[in-house]
């Protein structure tokens, strides 16, 4: 995956603490890691944006090891479910997280431990199985995305290519390394020599952005969450001259933060380069090139080097013609091989053969660029009128934007959770003046927070629940 002794001397990588690690650090140590394992096998990951994470995720991919990339966060007792599930040979996690796990501690390095399991009934695995990740919003599943070498060289390839990075780029960690988006951001900047700032501060915290300044990043990566953090944080009052650019995926980000940080970026010299992606695509699928991110404001883009768009009606018939709203399904070498969700599963090979039905709802332009309008899923009827819920979330959004609010339910019954109470009957009213449809249709409940993950994304399975 990465030819590390081709920037042997270059820093890969520099920890919270100033600690410089090199290219030639990571190849010497990942060999002696890999070593310790001495075989290809399944290995939990327990993930953090530090040294001994990234160390352990590259000796394994280098050396054809698969891991299992999850939240060092992750409940006790999913762990252990997860463990019963996929029965892996070795655990990799902070030496701190390995007091409590079962198990031999075999090896140690940069603060992590490599962990033999004792359990013996281990499942094969495919030959060109490289990794597994949860999908977005699955954190408590058991259920994982199978990527292959090919995936991961292909995608990472193309990022490469039409965001132009090389050697010189000093990305900051803002992203979990068990999620797709923020694995993809090490992937392809290890893959040109860049040095990654790892830390697993906050944008809300001031040490982040005192190491921001201090280590000259370059670049950041955000979900849609992220850029509205960023937003009420008066970014854009900042003085951040090495930052280059700002990348921007994970969900459909508001037309008008979108607009917000294409005017910035303008102004200040900056790209700001929105993109659109799914782990079942490795990470990307398409991205919004910058110098038409503010003429195209609100949409998607075009689909990366390599890789193919195709909008599909309810028929299965491929539409041709703009504006027409279908489904967006993809073609390109990163449609990974397909789920995992019990151990026998990891012996599968590929599944997709490169297509993927995305699930997403979406359209093209006369430019041929394409906008996401919503989830398939994230329709419902409402006195039969069908509603997006995407699309009622962003008008709140833009309407309201001191608080935060997410859209779920039913048909002829949307639930909108919101973070003011005070606004419960002006939301309702709003949005049923908005969509021409009687205002009992609309539920409106108080939240003190949104359920969210690690990377900002909203955790529809709770709100199920409280529906």
């Amino acid at each position: 995956m990465w030819n590390f002794s081709r920037y042997a001397d270059k820093t890969a990588a520099i920890s919270e603490d100033g600690t410089e690690y090199s290219y030639a650090f990571l190849a010497e140590h990942g060999d002696k890691l890999a070593k310790a394992v001495g075989k290809r096998c399944l290995v939990f990951c327990l993930c953090s944006n530090s040294i001994g994470s990234l160390l352990g995720y590259t000796s394994f991919i280098n050396h054809h090891i698969v891991p299992l990339m999850i939240d060092e966060q992750l409940d006790k007792d999913l762990l252990n479910s997860f463990f019963e599930i996929y029965k892996p040979d070795f655990l990799w996690a902070s030496s701190e997280k390995a007091q409590n796990l079962e198990g031999k501690v075999v090896y140690q390095d940069c603060g992590y431990a490599l962990i033999k399991r004792d359990d013996e009934a281990f499942y094969p695995l495919y030959e060109d199985l490289a990794l597994l990740i949860t999908t977005s919003g699955s954190t408590g599943s058991p259920k994982f995305v199978r990527q292959s070498y090919k995936n991961l060289q292909a995608n990472t390839d193309s990022i490469v290519q039409y965001l132009h990075l090389n050697g010189t780029e000093r990305p900051i960690t803002t992203l979990p390394m068990n999620y797709t988006y923020g694995l993809s951001v090490i992937n392809t900047h290890l893959a040109v020599g860049a040095t990654i700032i790892l830390t697993d501060k906050t944008l809300m915290q001031r040490e982040f952005w005192n190491l921001f300044n201090e280590q000259k990043v370059s670049s950041f990566a955000g979900v849609p969450y992220t850029y509205e953090m960023l937003d009420k944080l008066m970014f854009f009052r900042r003085k951040l001259p090495y930052l280059k650019s700002m990348t921007q995926a994970g969900g459909k980000i508001l037309p008008i933060l979108h607009q917000k940080f294409a005017e910035y970026a303008q102004k200040e010299g900056k790209e700001f380069v929105v993109m659109y992606g799914q782990a079942e695509a490795t990470a990307r699928m398409g991205y919004l090139p910058a110098n038409i991110s503010l003429e195209k404001c609100g949409c998607m883009g075009i689909a990366i080097p390599g890789g193919k768009f195709h909008l599909i009606d309810d028929k299965g018939e491929e539409i041709t013609t703009p504006e027409t709203v279908g489904e967006l399904a993809y073609e390109g070498d990163n449609v990974t091989l397909g789920y995992a969700e019990k151990g026998e599963d990891l012996a599968k090979g590929d599944e997709r053969h490169g297509f993927l039905k995305t699930g997403d709802m979406a359209k093209f332009d006369k430019d041929g660029v394409y906008s996401i309008v919503g989830r398939k899923k994230r329709f419902l009827k409402i006195f039969g009128n069908r509603v997006n819920l995407d699309e009622t979330e962003r008008l709140i959004k833009t309407q309201y934007q001191d608080f935060d609010c997410v859209c779920a339910g039913k048909d002829d019954a949307m639930e909108i959770f919101i973070t003011d109470e005070q606004k419960i009957k002006e939301v309702q009213s709003f949005v049923a003046n908005k969509t021409h449809l009687n205002f009992t249709a609309f539920h409106v409940h108080y939240l003190n927070e949104i359920p969210k993950n690690d990377a900002g994304k909203v955790l529809y399975t709770e709100l199920s629940k409280l529906c």
